[in-house]
């Protein structure tokens, strides 16, 4: 096959696999050194568990991990949460086991990891050879086929024979499928204060006040606003009373949102409306036909797919119960 003609010696050399130290837990495995790889092709995957973008990346890094295992991979994640709930070994552990990730997954809750790859980004690949030198990165979404082909050039070095020919094939679905990347033109957008942009409610935020908030007679693209009795916190908007409602005005197929229920193991009732009415079709994978949905635990949710024209829409979501937590808004 072609992509063999040239051998993995052309890759450049990026530096040397640094230390796990600082990893507070593993999952799926015993703790792993840069040591205990040697002999061994590594691919480490920065995610955290919330991030479309690495979420659409999942499904061939998966495929990658169970196709190559037998010829010599390693996958590593490292999981560098975002948000604050996703410190949470018990909210991780449940969160990867229904994304069926079965390769190891270190917790790097304090960056320790992340910073000793000088790394900025979710999701981030590193593939290191048999000799622990980074030989390839890529940062953010795509290029998968390329990776896959450093992979097989690798794995060809260290074990001085070619791995199964053919690259991995995916079908992904859910939050994993891919964006339409056509019609997406509305960007990841934070509600708690310290990263909130485009705000549009009559009322400016008040850092971490009670305060009652309404939606103006109309919003522009990518312009969000609040109404009802909210508290706004640097990640987080919080609402204090049944009825209170997010309303963002988007151009994608997908909408998500990233939540938390307020109280533990007390679910918090919520309804999505596109333009006024419950989505039928329009509904994403976490709502029923009416827009209905159950806030149980803290992650991330579809609320929206569109199978059908893509155009600027007004998307809300009513919370029937207090004390619902609304962390970000992504589009795909």
């Amino acid at each position: 096959m072609d992509r063999f003609l040239h051998p993995a010696s052309d890759l450049p050399h990026e530096g040397r696999i640094p230390p796990f130290d600082g990893a507070i837990a593993w999952l799926n495995s015993a703790p792993l050194t840069p040591s205990d790889l040697r002999g061994k092709v590594v691919a480490v995957n920065f995610c955290t568990y919330t991030c479309i973008n690495w979420l659409r990346t999942l499904p061939y890094v998966r495929a990658w991990a169970e196709r190559y295992a037998a010829d010599g991979l390693v996958t590593i994640g490292v999981h560098t949460p975002e948000f604050s709930f996703e410190h949470d070994l018990g909210n991780v552990e449940r969160a990867l086991k229904q994304m069926q990730v079965v390769y190891p997954v270190m917790l790097d809750n304090h960056y320790a990891v992340w910073e000793a790859f000088s790394n900025h980004y979710w999701p981030a690949l590193y593939l290191i050879d048999a000799d622990g030198h980074i030989r390839h990165h890529r940062f953010g979404e795509g290029d998968y086929e390329r990776s896959e082909m450093v992979i097989q050039r690798l794995l060809a070095e260290a074990n001085g024979r070619d791995p199964a020919l053919g690259l991995v094939s995916v079908d992904p679905d859910g939050p994993e499928a891919p964006a339409d990347w056509d019609h997406l033109r509305s960007p990841e957008t934070y509600l708690g204060y310290r990263q909130a942009t485009n705000f549009a409610s009559r009322t400016d935020i008040a850092p971490d006040l009670p305060t009652t908030y309404d939606v103006p007679t109309a919003l522009a693209l990518n312009e969000w606003a609040l109404s009802g009795e909210w508290t706004v916190g640097g990640d987080a908007a919080v609402v204090n009373a049944p009825s209170g409602r997010v309303a963002f005005r988007f151009h994608a197929r997908d909408v998500h949102l990233v939540m938390a229920p307020g109280t533990a193991d007390v679910p918090a009732r919520f309804r999505v409306f596109i333009e006024g009415r419950p989505p039928g079709s329009d509904g994403g994978g976490d709502v029923d036909n009416e827009g209905s949905g159950s806030l149980d635990e803290p992650r991330m949710y579809q609320l929206i797919r569109q199978p059908g024209a893509i155009d600027d829409r007004l998307f809300e979501i009513e919370f029937l119960d207090r004390g619902a937590e609304a962390f970000a808004f992504t589009f795909g």
